[in-house]
């Protein structure tokens, strides 16, 4: 048995590290299944005093370490490889909600809580924390900070770097550092908060952070509107900003290949139209002010009146074409359930290649038609399903093989990948919005990352953890 094992049995109990082969399975397989590694074990502190140990410890021994959270990303920066050299530190077990502070607005959380719980947490206290996508269920902060997570409220409240105020880490060498004071202003020196934030366990291991609260909406409007095309769709996002002030939540981008996959492979949910278009965004507006959410005399709530006449004036001016406005909660849920669902619809419909990019607003219409070239060119009929959160320019742009034509969309998956990064850099975009780069895009940033910039996150990485034993191999190219 290694050294690093013992040594850790002989610190913590038996439901602390873990070294059963059974035990340790979930945790050294990703999400999606396709990446399964090796660890010597599993340990799973329930403070930071416990991981600040686990990781002096794994120092002295030149253990590598890779932390992981709710183990949801699919980029595969969060299960050690297949040499059965590293321990997993596993945050699951702190889950502790530490502070909440109406008045301030914040709440202070450990990096084992999951995402949904939060939710229902400080909803029960009238507030609102807005990070939100479809694997709430499952994923905690800690990885939603590593990764700098995103989803479908970025338009209006940003990432979750934007969401949090401070975070308490653990050091490679097992030092603590606590920056969880909660201050919208402090201007003393480098910003190591953010230099954590989207680090992806290669600096340190987050803790607990201190987050934004907001005021839980009273009332949302939620529609999809079919659009002739993105450049419609942007025009539609913009009007409804202007004319809300700022209060669209969300945009996403509906195209038909999604609503076909959703039609035959989770045909649980209802597609709002008789036909399915060829192009839709689906639209959120909420309000906090009861002068928006209560219904008038007439029964009418405006913040609806709202959207409806947004749509109308769409409708007149040709950037609409139909729409579909929820007129119940139950009807809303449905249509955010869909939404929710794509990865496991996508997942389920065969093969294919994913990205998960982000491109200026004014370029994802361009950009969508230059690839469906340049692809089209490699692999003839490919089917493109760009979806994404158009409001924030981010698309998870998936690649679907033509019919009967899996064996040659995967024999030239490296051409295809490649004529999509060359793209992205072409319309001066990123091929990371907002899953992380783990060890999935290290091809990616070792050839469209800015070398400088790739050049000054090794030296930051080297200072930092000068003997690489936070999650090595994940984020920067070795």
């Amino acid at each position: 048995m290694s050294n690093i094992v013992t040594a850790l049995q002989s610190k913590f109990d038996n439901t602390t590290v873990l070294t059963d082969l059974q035990d340790m399975a979930k945790y050294v397989t990703d999400w999606p299944g396709k990446l399964t590694g090796k660890a010597l074990a599993v340990a799973r502190p329930s403070s930071t005093e416990e991981v600040a140990a686990v990781v002096k410890l794994a120092l002295g021994h030149g253990t590598p370490i890779v932390p992981q959270s709710g183990n949801t990303g699919v980029a595969g920066g969060s299960v050690p490889d297949d040499s059965g050299a590293a321990i997993v530190l596993s945050l699951e077990r702190m889950n502790k909600i530490r502070d909440i502070s109406p008045s301030a607005m914040t709440m202070t959380v450990e990096a084992g809580c999951v995402l949904e719980t939060l939710h229902e947490t400080v909803e029960a206290q009238n507030l609102f924390f807005p990070l939100n996508f479809g694997a709430k269920g499952s994923c905690m902060i800690g990885g939603n900070l590593a990764t700098n997570a995103g989803g479908q409220n970025v338009l209006r409240y940003g990432n979750t770097r934007e969401l949090c105020l401070g975070i308490e880490a653990v050091l490679p060498d097992g030092r603590i550092v606590n920056l969880l004071s909660g201050l919208r202003k402090d201007n003393t020196g480098y910003d190591l908060r953010d230099l954590f934030i989207g680090s992806e366990g290669t600096l340190g291991v987050i803790t607990a952070a201190t987050m934004k609260l907001f005021h839980l909406p009273k009332a949302r409007a939620t529609s999809f509107a079919v659009v002739p095309d993105i450049s419609h769709g942007l025009e539609l996002l913009n009007r409804a900003q202007a004319e809300t002030g700022g209060a669209v939540e969300a945009f996403e981008l509906i195209p038909r290949v999604f609503m076909e996959i959703i039609q035959e492979y989770a045909p649980q949910h209802n597609i709002p139209f008789d036909k399915i278009p060829d192009l839709c965004v689906l639209i959120e507006i909420a309000t906090t002010s009861d002068t928006e959410a209560v219904a008038d005399a007439d029964g009418v709530v405006p913040i609806f009146s709202k959207l409806e006449k947004i749509l109308a004036n769409g409708f007149e001016d040709g950037i609409v074409q139909d729409a579909v406005i929820a007129s119940s909660e139950a009807q809303r849920r449905e249509m955010w359930d869909m939404r929710e669902g794509a990865l496991e619809a996508v997942t389920a419909a065969g093969v294919w290649i994913g990205f998960d990019i982000s491109l200026p607003l004014d370029q994802v219409h361009a950009f969508v038609d230059e690839i469906t070239q340049r692809a089209d060119a490699i692999v003839p009929e490919l089917r493109m399903c760009h979806m994404g959160h158009l409001g924030d320019g981010n698309l998870h742009y998936t690649i679907f093989s033509p019919e009967d034509g899996a064996e040659e969309s995967t024999s030239n998956a490296d051409a295809i990948k490649a004529a999509v990064y060359d793209a992205i850099a072409d319309f001066g975009g990123s091929f990371s919005a907002e899953h992380g780069i783990g060890t999935t895009k290290l091809y990616a940033m070792t050839n469209y990352k800015d070398p400088v910039a790739l050049a000054v996150m090794q030296q930051i990485k080297a200072a930092l953890d000068p003997k690489g034993i936070m999650n090595p191999g994940k984020l920067l190219p070795q």
